[in-house]
């Protein structure tokens, strides 16, 4: 008898172009309130493919956006989704201290909460800035009321990375489980297989068959992740960047809406929370609603 098949979790990361953080140093945060802002048409669109494939998902929204555009929080509930925090302004947890981090991620936290009116139970920090030398952080994110993390992306990669790290969901403090997004085990070595630029990178087929072999295999659900601006050919082009900036960002960004589409048809997906709170999300959640 064929094994069910396993449901996947698929994450977006609510973010504009302007605040990827490969473009910090050319895109002041002060300049952040006059840039295009796009996001809310690309969500718009994400919420109608999701819409039309059935599926629910898991939104790590900025603060910043909830902020400007609460009504794309509300039609992200609205839909179905799960919403949880990116942290309020995309600062990498790795560059703020404690007192800076908890501010931030208590600061998102309320705020999302106050718009949804629901209890947000998920994080995940900008650039999976998580890492060995900020473990600390996931205390801060037990104590301000947040039951899973997805901080951690185990490959090397010259932005982030802690390839030691196990690679699938583990408790990291008292209450706080890291869900760490997919990676496929080969030769020794952990392949990235969970979205973003490697998503556009590679030929579809290949990215498939990366899923299909941790369904398979490790008999693991995966953890998918894209960003709205991922969708949009038609955003600003930031002039001035670096050829290696410029190539990770815009590689095959027209064909990102199609793939997408595929995906969703190819694989069982669902809410974060649903895949990995599991039996005990419904008393967390009764809690955290009281406390909202």
């Amino acid at each position: 008898m064929l094994a069910p098949a396993i449901t996947n979790a698929l994450t977006i990361d609510v973010e504009d172009y302007f605040q990827v953080s490969a473009f910090a140093p050319y895109i002041r945060r002060d300049d952040w309130e006059r840039r295009e802002c796009r996001v809310e048409r690309n969500v718009q669109r994400i919420l109608g493919l999701l819409a039309d494939a059935d599926t629910r998902a898991t939104f790590f929204t900025l603060g910043w956006i909830a902020e400007r555009y609460p009504q794309l929080v509300r039609a992200i509930v609205d839909g179905g989704h799960e919403l949880a925090s990116h942290g309020y302004g995309h600062e990498r947890a790795s560059d703020l201290d404690e007192a800076a981090f908890r501010a931030d991620v208590g600061r998102a936290k309320a705020l999302l909460e106050d718009i949804a009116g629901r209890p947000v139970l998920g994080y995940r920090a900008p650039s999976f800035s998580i890492g060995s030398a900020n473990l600390w952080a996931f205390d801060v994110l037990a104590r301000a009321g947040y039951r899973y993390s997805s901080s951690i992306y185990p490959i090397r990669h010259d932005h982030y990375g802690m390839p030691d790290a196990p690679r699938f969901a583990h408790e990291v403090a008292a209450g706080l489980l890291e869900v760490p997004v997919t990676t496929l085990r080969l030769a020794g070595r952990n392949l990235p297989s969970s979205g973003g630029g490697y998503f556009r990178l590679l030929p579809y087929p290949l990215s498939r068959w990366m899923i299909r072999q941790v369904n398979r295999q490790d008999r693991q659900s995966a953890i998918f992740y894209f960003h709205p601006w991922e969708i949009d050919p038609g955003q600003p082009r930031i002039p001035g960047i670096d050829a290696r900036t410029k190539f990770r960002h815009y590689v095959n960004i027209e064909r990102m809406d199609g793939r997408l589409q595929q995906l969703l048809a190819d694989f069982r997906w669902g809410r974060m929370d649903d895949i990995f709170l599991g039996p005990r999300r419904a008393a967390v959640a009764h809690a955290a609603e009281s406390a909202v």
